[in-house]
């Protein structure tokens, strides 16, 4: 089993804490994995006895009568017999109506219970929680496994190329490494989409008519890293035969960035310092979903990697946003505990003297002192006018 010490690392700190702890991600990126971490570490680490872990999975049917928020909450306080510490782990939370309720008393009631919680809606969680538990919880994004993840949990030469583009076609959920052949892998990933639509969409958001929203959903994985337009997606689905209102349209898009099928990614204007609403882009959480949803056969492989490098700077804890410079933009503007970094991708460079131009071409108007890199696959260091040229492959395996 791979240890994602990535996540262990920012909650272990908390182990102890009478703040909730949140782990909040797409379904099946691993939580429930991460989660069992936690419990193996306080075993073995820290010597709890299996007593005073209480760990409920509201998926499993056993605990179908938690699903009532009054039960769980007598079923938690029945479980603390002593005064020492009790870790409670309650496993796709958001399946409980009226958890924050439950949540919010236990913490408040109780003082030597350590709450950890799981769930694939992010809005959900963090909409309803803000309101009951202001300042008492703690939020950890979970994402699929990064490609150094990837390569550790296959064991799998992470410098080969194949092993690179079977990670950038099919994604990073754990569970789909199970799979040699592509139809099985499909299969899952498709089972996996039905899961997040039936459970985290149709039924939470009242969706009524999924064949369009599903539509929509291929459309924004076709235009990955293009500047999102309504006229653009309104004139595609007139095309399909569908019409839309724009309230609706953006309640299906809001939809998809809840159940963590995509993210929004703001422009920056790095002249005037200020993050912009409009012309927006959006990415895949993984890209193994956006692969069977993907219906535009001219998809490129450079969009591939732009994905694969926002996902990676949101693992590595950066705010991340596109930079709108004074005649253009940058990919990504990257920023962390008071630092920024820019980033540039596109494929390959090598010989290609426009590219080269373009690419490096785009810092001209970006006037500070931060670093700027220009990411490819090429193996060649391209790296010029203070400008560094980086290897998408070993980016992504230094893992910093």
């Amino acid at each position: 089993m791979l240890i994602r010490e990535n996540y262990l690392s920012k909650i272990r700190g908390f182990y102890n804490s009478n703040l909730i702890k949140i782990l909040v991600g797409i379904r099946r990126c691993g939580k429930s994995v991460i989660l069992g971490q936690i419990i193996d570490e306080l075993k073995n680490k820290y010597n709890v006895e299996n007593d005073h872990i209480i760990f409920v999975n509201f998926e499993f049917i056993e605990f179908e009568d938690l699903l009532d928020y009054k039960k769980l909450n007598k079923y938690v306080k029945d479980k603390i017999k002593d005064n020492k510490m009790y870790y409670l782990f309650l496993d796709e939370i958001q399946n409980v109506d009226k958890f924050e309720v439950v949540v919010n008393s236990l913490r408040a009631s109780l003082n030597n219970i350590s709450i950890f919680l799981t769930g694939s809606n992010s809005k959900l969680l963090s909409d309803e929680l803000s309101s009951v538990l202001s300042g008492r919880y703690v939020l950890f994004n979970i994402n699929p496994l990064s490609y150094k993840e990837f390569v550790e949990l296959t064991n799998k030469d992470g410098h080969d190329l194949n092993t690179f583009w079977n990670y950038a076609k099919w994604g990073g959920l754990p569970n789909r490494c199970d799979f040699d052949k592509e139809i099985d892998i499909k299969n899952y990933l498709h089972s996996v989409y039905d899961s997040i639509i039936l459970r985290d969409v149709v039924k939470r958001l009242n969706i009524k008519d999924t064949v369009l929203f599903d539509i929509i959903l291929q459309y924004i994985v076709s235009t990955i890293g293009r500047k999102f337009s309504v006229d653009n997606i309104t004139t595609y689905l007139e095309h399909e035969n569908k019409k839309i209102s724009n309230e609706t349209l953006y309640n299906y898009i809001d939809a998809l960035c809840k159940a963590l099928i995509i993210k929004k990614v703001y422009r920056y204007d790095i002249s005037g310092k200020a993050v912009l609403k409009t012309l927006n882009k959006y990415y895949a959480t993984d890209l193994g979903i956006a692969q069977i949803k993907n219906s535009n056969p001219e998809f490129k492989n450079y969009v591939l990697l732009e994905n694969i490098v926002y996902n990676e700077l949101i693992n590595r804890d950066y705010e991340v946003y596109i930079g709108k410079t004074k005649n253009g933009e940058v990919d990504f503007i990257a920023k962390k505990d008071g630092n920024i970094e820019y980033y540039q991708v596109t494929y390959k460079m090598f010989q290609r003297p426009e590219t080269i131009e373009r690419e490096f071409g785009a810092y001209k108007s970006v006037n500070d002192n931060y670093p700027k890199y220009v990411i490819s696959l090429d193996d060649v260091d391209l790296s010029r006018d203070g400008i560094i040229h980086l290897n998408l492959i070993d980016f992504l395996l230094d893992g910093k």
